[in-house]
Protein backbone atom coordinates (compact mmCIF):
# COMPACT_ATOMS: atom_id res chain seq x y z
CA UNK A 1 0.00 0.00 0.00
CA UNK A 2 1.19 3.53 -0.71
CA UNK A 3 0.89 4.66 2.89
CA UNK A 4 3.04 1.81 4.19
CA UNK A 5 5.74 2.56 1.65
CA UNK A 6 5.67 6.22 2.53
CA UNK A 7 5.97 5.70 6.26
CA UNK A 8 9.30 4.05 5.62
CA UNK A 9 10.33 6.92 3.37
CA UNK A 10 9.30 9.65 5.80
CA UNK A 11 12.71 9.42 7.47
CA UNK A 12 14.18 11.01 4.36
CA UNK A 13 17.37 13.02 4.43
CA UNK A 14 17.65 15.21 1.35
CA UNK A 15 14.91 17.70 0.54
CA UNK A 16 13.71 18.71 -2.93
CA UNK A 17 15.62 21.63 -4.32
CA UNK A 18 14.18 24.87 -5.60
CA UNK A 19 13.99 25.18 -9.35
CA UNK A 20 16.48 27.54 -10.90
CA UNK A 21 13.88 29.91 -12.34
CA UNK A 22 12.66 31.30 -9.00
CA UNK A 23 12.87 35.04 -8.62
CA UNK A 24 14.65 36.76 -5.78
CA UNK A 25 17.16 39.45 -5.01
CA UNK A 26 20.76 38.97 -4.07
CA UNK A 27 22.40 39.84 -0.76
CA UNK A 28 25.97 40.31 0.40
CA UNK A 29 27.24 38.49 3.48
CA UNK A 30 30.51 38.33 5.37
CA UNK A 31 33.03 35.90 3.98
CA UNK A 32 32.37 32.42 5.41
CA UNK A 33 34.82 31.22 8.02
CA UNK A 34 36.59 28.06 6.89
CA UNK A 35 36.84 25.51 9.70
CA UNK A 36 39.19 22.66 8.85
CA UNK A 37 38.62 19.09 9.96
CA UNK A 38 35.32 19.86 11.72
CA UNK A 39 31.84 20.07 10.19
CA UNK A 40 29.60 22.96 11.19
CA UNK A 41 27.08 22.02 13.88
CA UNK A 42 25.02 24.82 15.38
CA UNK A 43 25.61 25.14 19.12
CA UNK A 44 28.43 22.54 19.25
CA UNK A 45 31.64 24.42 18.54
CA UNK A 46 33.79 21.89 20.40
CA UNK A 47 32.01 18.66 19.67
CA UNK A 48 34.37 15.68 19.71
CA UNK A 49 33.38 13.90 16.51
CA UNK A 50 35.24 14.58 13.27
CA UNK A 51 32.11 14.01 11.21
CA UNK A 52 28.43 14.39 11.99
CA UNK A 53 26.00 12.35 9.95
CA UNK A 54 22.30 13.17 9.86
CA UNK A 55 19.74 10.68 11.07
CA UNK A 56 16.97 10.18 8.57
CA UNK A 57 17.22 8.52 5.18
CA UNK A 58 18.65 8.91 1.71
CA UNK A 59 15.72 9.83 -0.54
CA UNK A 60 15.30 13.12 -2.33
CA UNK A 61 12.52 14.74 -4.29
CA UNK A 62 12.55 16.39 -7.70
CA UNK A 63 12.92 20.18 -7.92
CA UNK A 64 9.93 22.29 -6.85
CA UNK A 65 9.05 25.90 -7.60
CA UNK A 66 8.80 28.19 -4.60
CA UNK A 67 6.13 30.89 -4.46
CA UNK A 68 7.52 34.42 -4.68
CA UNK A 69 4.35 36.43 -4.09
CA UNK A 70 2.53 36.77 -0.76
CA UNK A 71 -0.36 34.34 -0.42
CA UNK A 72 -3.95 35.53 -0.45
CA UNK A 73 -4.17 34.47 3.18
CA UNK A 74 -1.25 36.75 4.07
CA UNK A 75 -2.87 39.65 2.22
CA UNK A 76 -6.15 39.06 4.08
CA UNK A 77 -4.25 38.93 7.36
CA UNK A 78 -2.89 42.45 6.75
CA UNK A 79 -6.35 44.01 6.28
CA UNK A 80 -7.20 47.13 8.26
CA UNK A 81 -10.27 47.39 10.46
CA UNK A 82 -10.68 43.76 11.46
CA UNK A 83 -11.08 42.58 15.05
CA UNK A 84 -8.26 41.01 17.04
CA UNK A 85 -10.11 37.68 17.01
CA UNK A 86 -10.56 37.81 13.24
CA UNK A 87 -6.86 38.60 12.73
CA UNK A 88 -5.99 35.54 14.83
CA UNK A 89 -8.35 33.43 12.72
CA UNK A 90 -6.77 34.63 9.50
CA UNK A 91 -3.30 33.79 10.81
CA UNK A 92 -4.43 30.21 11.50
CA UNK A 93 -6.07 29.92 8.08
CA UNK A 94 -2.84 31.17 6.50
CA UNK A 95 -1.28 27.79 7.32
CA UNK A 96 -3.47 26.17 4.65
CA UNK A 97 -1.86 25.65 1.24
CA UNK A 98 0.80 23.68 -0.63
CA UNK A 99 4.28 23.39 0.84
CA UNK A 100 7.77 22.02 0.69
CA UNK A 101 8.52 21.11 4.31
CA UNK A 102 11.83 20.54 6.08
CA UNK A 103 12.11 19.03 9.55
CA UNK A 104 15.29 19.64 11.61
CA UNK A 105 15.96 18.66 15.24
CA UNK A 106 19.18 19.14 17.20
CA UNK A 107 20.09 18.48 20.82
CA UNK A 108 21.62 21.59 22.38
CA UNK A 109 21.93 20.47 26.01
CA UNK A 110 22.84 17.02 27.36
CA UNK A 111 22.50 16.51 31.12
CA UNK A 112 24.59 13.42 31.85
CA UNK A 113 28.32 14.09 31.93
CA UNK A 114 30.16 12.26 29.18
CA UNK A 115 27.05 11.44 27.16
CA UNK A 116 27.41 12.46 23.50
CA UNK A 117 24.70 14.52 21.87
CA UNK A 118 22.24 12.56 19.74
CA UNK A 119 22.68 12.47 15.98
CA UNK A 120 20.84 15.44 14.46
CA UNK A 121 17.65 14.60 12.59
CA UNK A 122 16.49 15.89 9.20
CA UNK A 123 13.69 14.92 6.86
CA UNK A 124 11.48 16.50 4.21
CA UNK A 125 8.03 16.36 2.67
CA UNK A 126 5.75 17.95 0.12
CA UNK A 127 2.45 18.57 1.81
CA UNK A 128 -0.99 20.07 1.26
CA UNK A 129 -2.83 21.59 4.24
CA UNK A 130 -6.61 21.79 3.80
CA UNK A 131 -9.32 23.44 5.90
CA UNK A 132 -11.74 20.92 7.43
CA UNK A 133 -13.69 23.37 9.58
CA UNK A 134 -13.85 27.15 9.77
CA UNK A 135 -16.15 28.79 12.29
CA UNK A 136 -15.81 31.89 14.45
CA UNK A 137 -13.98 30.17 17.30
CA UNK A 138 -12.84 26.86 15.82
CA UNK A 139 -10.65 25.94 12.84
CA UNK A 140 -9.45 22.48 11.82
CA UNK A 141 -6.57 21.88 9.40
CA UNK A 142 -5.70 18.51 7.83
CA UNK A 143 -2.19 17.80 6.48
CA UNK A 144 -1.83 15.39 3.53
CA UNK A 145 1.55 14.26 2.20
CA UNK A 146 2.01 13.74 -1.53
CA UNK A 147 5.60 12.84 -2.39
CA UNK A 148 7.60 12.03 -5.50
CA UNK A 149 11.09 10.51 -5.28
CA UNK A 150 14.01 11.09 -7.61
CA UNK A 151 15.92 7.86 -8.16
CA UNK A 152 19.65 7.42 -8.84
CA UNK A 153 19.01 6.85 -12.56
CA UNK A 154 17.12 10.15 -12.81
CA UNK A 155 13.64 8.67 -12.99
CA UNK A 156 10.88 9.87 -10.67
CA UNK A 157 8.65 7.52 -8.69
CA UNK A 158 5.32 8.43 -7.13
CA UNK A 159 3.06 9.86 -6.09
CA UNK A 160 3.00 8.33 -2.62
CA UNK A 161 0.32 9.66 -0.32
CA UNK A 162 -0.48 9.54 3.37
CA UNK A 163 -3.03 11.37 5.46
CA UNK A 164 -0.70 13.14 7.86
CA UNK A 165 -1.32 14.99 11.15
CA UNK A 166 -4.25 17.26 12.01
CA UNK A 167 -4.40 20.44 14.05
CA UNK A 168 -7.60 21.72 15.65
CA UNK A 169 -7.74 25.31 16.91
CA UNK A 170 -10.27 26.55 19.47
CA UNK A 171 -10.59 29.98 21.05
CA UNK A 172 -11.04 30.03 24.84
CA UNK A 173 -11.76 26.28 25.05
CA UNK A 174 -13.60 24.86 28.03
CA UNK A 175 -11.60 21.61 28.06
CA UNK A 176 -8.20 20.26 27.04
CA UNK A 177 -7.21 16.70 26.14
CA UNK A 178 -3.72 16.54 27.66
CA UNK A 179 -1.03 13.87 27.53
CA UNK A 180 -0.01 12.72 31.03
CA UNK A 181 2.50 9.96 30.20
CA UNK A 182 2.62 6.27 29.32
CA UNK A 183 -0.06 6.46 26.59
CA UNK A 184 -2.56 8.12 28.95
CA UNK A 185 -4.61 11.22 28.17
CA UNK A 186 -6.74 13.29 30.52
CA UNK A 187 -9.63 15.61 29.74
CA UNK A 188 -8.99 18.68 31.86
CA UNK A 189 -11.68 21.33 32.49
CA UNK A 190 -10.19 24.80 32.09
CA UNK A 191 -11.04 27.62 34.46
CA UNK A 192 -11.82 31.01 32.97
CA UNK A 193 -8.39 32.38 33.86
CA UNK A 194 -6.72 29.38 32.15
CA UNK A 195 -8.33 30.13 28.79
CA UNK A 196 -9.16 33.83 28.66
CA UNK A 197 -7.82 35.29 25.41
CA UNK A 198 -6.04 32.05 24.46
CA UNK A 199 -6.15 29.85 21.37
CA UNK A 200 -5.69 26.13 21.98
CA UNK A 201 -4.00 23.97 19.37
CA UNK A 202 -4.79 20.26 19.72
CA UNK A 203 -2.63 18.00 17.53
CA UNK A 204 -3.71 14.55 16.33
CA UNK A 205 -1.65 11.77 14.81
CA UNK A 206 -2.02 10.27 11.33
CA UNK A 207 -4.82 7.95 12.49
CA UNK A 208 -6.60 10.81 14.33
CA UNK A 209 -5.55 9.52 17.75
CA UNK A 210 -4.58 12.29 20.21
CA UNK A 211 -1.09 13.70 20.54
CA UNK A 212 -1.01 16.93 22.58
CA UNK A 213 -2.79 20.18 23.39
CA UNK A 214 -1.18 23.59 23.90
CA UNK A 215 -2.58 27.06 24.63
CA UNK A 216 -1.07 30.38 23.68
CA UNK A 217 -1.59 33.83 22.24
CA UNK A 218 -1.18 35.38 18.81
CA UNK A 219 0.75 38.59 18.14
CA UNK A 220 0.78 40.43 14.83
CA UNK A 221 2.86 42.99 12.99
CA UNK A 222 3.62 43.85 9.36
CA UNK A 223 6.56 41.42 9.21
CA UNK A 224 4.95 38.34 10.71
CA UNK A 225 2.21 36.90 12.91
CA UNK A 226 3.26 34.51 15.67
CA UNK A 227 1.59 32.19 18.16
CA UNK A 228 3.63 31.38 21.28
CA UNK A 229 2.46 28.47 23.40
CA UNK A 230 2.60 27.66 27.05
CA UNK A 231 4.56 24.59 28.11
CA UNK A 232 2.92 21.19 27.61
CA UNK A 233 3.64 17.47 27.58
CA UNK A 234 3.61 15.30 24.47
CA UNK A 235 4.43 11.66 23.67
CA UNK A 236 7.66 10.81 21.89
CA UNK A 237 7.45 11.42 18.15
CA UNK A 238 8.12 8.58 15.73
CA UNK A 239 11.66 9.87 15.05
CA UNK A 240 12.48 9.37 18.76
CA UNK A 241 10.43 6.42 19.97
CA UNK A 242 11.97 4.16 17.31
CA UNK A 243 15.49 4.77 18.68
CA UNK A 244 15.18 5.99 22.30
CA UNK A 245 13.96 4.40 25.54
CA UNK A 246 15.75 6.56 28.14
CA UNK A 247 12.92 9.10 28.56
CA UNK A 248 9.13 9.00 28.41
CA UNK A 249 7.78 12.41 27.40
CA UNK A 250 8.74 15.68 25.80
CA UNK A 251 7.87 18.87 27.62
CA UNK A 252 8.20 22.06 25.69
CA UNK A 253 6.83 25.04 23.83
CA UNK A 254 5.89 25.77 20.25
CA UNK A 255 6.08 28.94 18.21
CA UNK A 256 4.26 29.21 14.89
CA UNK A 257 5.37 32.13 12.73
CA UNK A 258 3.26 33.09 9.72
CA UNK A 259 5.18 34.69 6.83
CA UNK A 260 4.13 36.05 3.42
CA UNK A 261 5.11 32.84 1.59
CA UNK A 262 4.87 30.18 4.29
CA UNK A 263 5.27 29.53 7.98
CA UNK A 264 7.77 28.19 10.51
CA UNK A 265 7.11 25.80 13.40
CA UNK A 266 9.79 26.23 16.10
CA UNK A 267 10.07 23.87 19.06
CA UNK A 268 11.97 23.97 22.35
CA UNK A 269 11.69 20.51 23.91
CA UNK A 270 13.05 18.92 27.08
CA UNK A 271 13.38 15.13 26.95
CA UNK A 272 11.78 14.31 30.29
CA UNK A 273 12.07 11.16 32.40
CA UNK A 274 8.96 9.87 34.20
CA UNK A 275 8.48 7.38 36.99
CA UNK A 276 4.71 7.19 36.52
CA UNK A 277 1.68 8.98 35.12
CA UNK A 278 2.03 12.74 35.75
CA UNK A 279 5.22 12.03 37.75
CA UNK A 280 8.65 13.39 36.77
CA UNK A 281 11.71 11.52 38.03
CA UNK A 282 13.19 13.94 40.57
CA UNK A 283 16.54 12.11 40.62
CA UNK A 284 16.90 12.44 36.84
CA UNK A 285 14.19 14.77 35.52
CA UNK A 286 15.60 15.06 32.00
CA UNK A 287 18.25 13.69 29.66
CA UNK A 288 18.52 16.45 27.05
CA UNK A 289 17.03 19.53 25.46
CA UNK A 290 16.47 19.92 21.72
CA UNK A 291 15.54 22.66 19.29
CA UNK A 292 13.36 21.94 16.28
CA UNK A 293 12.73 24.00 13.17
CA UNK A 294 10.10 22.88 10.66
CA UNK A 295 9.85 25.17 7.63
CA UNK A 296 6.75 25.25 5.45
CA UNK A 297 7.70 26.98 2.18
CA UNK A 298 4.82 27.60 -0.20
CA UNK A 299 5.20 25.96 -3.63
CA UNK A 300 3.37 26.39 -6.91
CA UNK A 301 2.81 24.08 -9.87
CA UNK A 302 3.18 20.88 -7.84
CA UNK A 303 0.92 17.93 -8.63
CA UNK A 304 -1.31 17.44 -5.59
CA UNK A 305 -4.07 15.77 -7.60
CA UNK A 306 -3.55 12.54 -5.67
CA UNK A 307 -4.54 14.36 -2.47
CA UNK A 308 -7.68 15.69 -4.13
CA UNK A 309 -8.66 12.22 -5.35
CA UNK A 310 -7.94 10.57 -2.02
CA UNK A 311 -9.78 13.14 0.07
CA UNK A 312 -12.81 13.15 -2.23
CA UNK A 313 -13.10 9.39 -1.71
CA UNK A 314 -12.26 9.14 2.00
CA UNK A 315 -13.16 12.44 3.71
CA UNK A 316 -16.51 11.03 4.85
CA UNK A 317 -14.81 7.95 6.25
CA UNK A 318 -12.22 9.99 8.17
CA UNK A 319 -14.98 12.25 9.52
CA UNK A 320 -16.64 9.16 10.98
CA UNK A 321 -13.28 8.05 12.41
CA UNK A 322 -12.87 11.43 14.13
CA UNK A 323 -16.38 11.20 15.56
CA UNK A 324 -15.68 7.68 16.86
CA UNK A 325 -12.42 8.79 18.48
CA UNK A 326 -14.31 11.56 20.28
CA UNK A 327 -16.83 9.07 21.65
CA UNK A 328 -14.18 6.64 22.88
CA UNK A 329 -11.91 9.33 24.34
CA UNK A 330 -14.82 10.92 26.22
CA UNK A 331 -15.86 7.76 28.06
CA UNK A 332 -13.80 8.78 31.11
CA UNK A 333 -11.68 11.68 32.33
CA UNK A 334 -8.52 9.56 31.96
CA UNK A 335 -8.11 7.03 29.17
CA UNK A 336 -5.31 4.77 28.00
CA UNK A 337 -4.74 4.71 24.22
CA UNK A 338 -2.81 1.67 23.03
CA UNK A 339 -1.16 2.31 19.63
CA UNK A 340 -1.75 -1.36 18.78
CA UNK A 341 -4.75 -3.64 18.53
CA UNK A 342 -4.09 -7.39 18.63
CA UNK A 343 -0.42 -6.86 17.72
CA UNK A 344 -1.23 -4.62 14.75
CA UNK A 345 -0.71 -0.86 14.75
CA UNK A 346 -4.02 1.01 14.95
CA UNK A 347 -2.99 3.32 12.11
CA UNK A 348 -2.43 0.28 9.88
CA UNK A 349 -5.93 -0.99 10.60
CA UNK A 350 -7.58 2.39 10.01
CA UNK A 351 -5.57 3.09 6.87
CA UNK A 352 -6.36 -0.38 5.58
CA UNK A 353 -10.05 0.28 6.12
CA UNK A 354 -9.65 3.59 4.25
CA UNK A 355 -8.17 1.61 1.33
CA UNK A 356 -11.23 -0.64 1.30
CA UNK A 357 -13.49 2.43 1.25
CA UNK A 358 -11.77 3.46 -1.99
CA UNK A 359 -12.14 0.01 -3.57
CA UNK A 360 -14.99 -1.44 -5.59
CA UNK A 361 -15.76 -3.80 -2.70
CA UNK A 362 -16.19 -1.00 -0.18
CA UNK A 363 -18.08 -1.99 2.97
CA UNK A 364 -21.49 -0.60 3.82
CA UNK A 365 -21.47 2.37 6.20
CA UNK A 366 -22.90 0.13 8.92
CA UNK A 367 -20.07 -2.40 8.51
CA UNK A 368 -17.56 0.41 8.27
CA UNK A 369 -18.73 1.90 11.60
CA UNK A 370 -18.64 -1.54 13.18
CA UNK A 371 -15.02 -1.98 12.09
CA UNK A 372 -14.03 1.51 13.27
CA UNK A 373 -15.58 1.04 16.70
CA UNK A 374 -14.06 -2.42 17.01
CA UNK A 375 -10.58 -1.02 16.34
CA UNK A 376 -10.96 1.95 18.68
CA UNK A 377 -12.65 -0.15 21.34
CA UNK A 378 -9.57 -2.37 21.26
CA UNK A 379 -7.25 0.64 21.52
CA UNK A 380 -8.95 2.87 24.10
CA UNK A 381 -9.51 1.66 27.66
CA UNK A 382 -10.31 3.14 31.06
CA UNK A 383 -7.57 2.51 33.64
CA UNK A 384 -8.57 0.74 36.85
Amino acid sequence: MLWTLLLGAMTALAMPSSSSNTDGGSASYAKPVQVKDKPYVFGWTNHTRDDVSLRGGTTKGPPVRLATEPSEHWVALQSEGISALERDRRAILAMAGDYRVSFDFLEVEVYETGTPFATPYRSWATERVIVLEDSKKKISLQHILVMFFEMDDGTVQGPMLIKHWRQDWEYEPKNALEFIGYNHWETQPLAKEQRAGLWQQTVYQVDDSPRYAMRGTWSHNRSYSAWDSQNSWRPLPRRERTVRSDYQTMTGTNRLTILPTGWVHSQDNTKTVLTGIKTVNHEQPAVAREFGINRYERIVGFDFSEAETYWAATSGYWKRVRKAWTKHLNQAQVVHVDPTCKDTMVFELLFGLADSVMSEQRPSKADELTHINSILGCSVSVPN
